[in-house]
């Protein structure tokens, strides 16, 4: 079976985790500091805390923002759930931004519409807005950005697919158009630590706020303290957090993979430029590049046109009898039992509605081969005859 995605571990990974087992610290070590140091310099920001997954680091990044139950926070229906259920752990209420029919991510005019029906008849505004850079393709962050500061909404970036790509010939993750941006390192992500996660900002603040909820709320600062120190051994919970950090093993692993992320994301735009062209007389819709974004291209994901949606799960379970894993990313949250609305109209996303029913994701990973790409190309067009 050749999946849709999956990690790719060398021996200096392998020797960088040994390493680690090796010394004297698996946990709370200099390891994690040294790959958030990676991150940082990658992506040009002040700050990146890293965490044992991108739920967590979600979830860090809402508490850091204070969303708590008088809230509403805003993300795309087409992620993962945890993009919504990070709001909903803080006791807010979810709602959703339909997706560009071109790019699948949030609709800016979606959101500007939706803000100013909303303001208009004196709804509720969202305190948070987390726009979702699916497949590794940033949403148009400057238009959300300014949309922000004129609604008064804080901006969480969930870039769990995006480590490695470019928006507007910067770093994704820089946080120059949000207050905080998410990574995930997930084996099927661009890089891997087994499990993992990130949070970078350009804030002091924040940066002070999520390193205190990834560990218990627990500090050895005597700044922010309340009580003079007992002594070396002194600590002070100062806030409900969580033991929601990073160990040293996936550390050494996430910093190893860094050295190759560019040449990763760059393996992957050749796959995708492959398929561009094998698949180009083909009845899909294949991805859509905005001009001023650099994908990471965590995933290839083909739409069958219209007229041919109804064959969707027959092209599906054709290409998985031919070996070929392919996946669905993702059914529309909103559309989750847990996140149902019954105050909501059907059909109120029509546009993440026609993409879920039409997507497949298809192989895409930095080492799949050339002859395995077209092993999938050969199954697709059998399944589609």
């Amino acid at each position: 079976m050749i999946p849709y995605g999956r990690q790719d571990i060398t021996q200096d990974d392998i020797d960088s985790v040994v390493e680690v087992l090796q010394s004297d610290f698996l946990t709370q070590g200099p390891q994690v500091p040294a790959f958030e140091a990676s991150i940082q310099e990658y992506c040009g920001v002040e700050f990146a805390l890293a965490v044992n997954s991108g739920t967590s680091a979600l979830h860090i990044a809402c508490l850091a923002l204070g969303i708590g139950p008088e809230d509403e926070v805003w993300t795309s229906p087409i992620t993962y759930v945890a993009s919504a259920n990070c709001a909903r752990y803080c006791g807010a209420s979810v709602d959703f931004v339909d997706i560009d029919p071109r790019t699948y991510n949030m609709s800016v005019e979606s959101l500007a519409h939706k803000l100013q029906e909303r303001k208009e008849s004196g709804g509720a505004l969202p305190a948070a807005v987390i726009p979702v850079h699916l497949c590794g393709q940033s949403c148009d962050m400057q238009a959300i950005k300014a949309l922000g500061d004129e609604y008064g909404f804080r901006i969480i970036e969930d870039a769990s697919h995006a480590l490695g790509g470019r928006y507007r010939d910067r770093p994704i993750g820089d946080c120059r158009y949000s207050d905080m941006t998410v990574f995930s390192f997930h084996p099927v992500k661009i890089i891997t630590t087994a499990e993992g996660g990130a949070v970078t900002t350009r804030s002091p603040n924040l940066a002070e706020k999520l390193d205190l909820f990834r560990s218990h709320g627990v500090t050895r600062d005597e700044s922010l303290m309340t009580q003079p120190s007992h002594g070396p051994w002194y600590y002070e919970q100062i806030e409900l957090g969580y033991n929601y950090r990073m160990t040293d093993m996936q550390a050494a692993l996430g910093t190893s993979q860094m050295k190759r992320l560019d040449a990763n994301v760059a393996r992957r735009h050749e796959i995708a430029e492959r398929y561009d062209a094998l698949l180009a007389d083909s009845p899909l819709q294949l991805p859509f590049r905005e001009a001023f974004n650099h994908s990471a291209f965590h995933l290839y994901v083909i739409l069958l046109h219209e007229a041919r949606a109804a064959e969707r799960r027959e092209v599906f379970e054709s290409l998985r009898a031919q070996g070929i894993g392919v996946n669905v990313h993702y059914i529309p949250v909103h559309t989750q039992p847990f996140h149902v609305d019954p105050g909501r109209e059907a059909g109120a996303f029509p546009c993440a509605e026609d993409y879920y029913s039409r997507a497949i994701s298809i192989p895409m990973y930095a080492s799949l081969t050339d002859e395995q790409q077209d092993q999938v190309v050969a199954a697709l067009g059998s399944a589609l005859s």
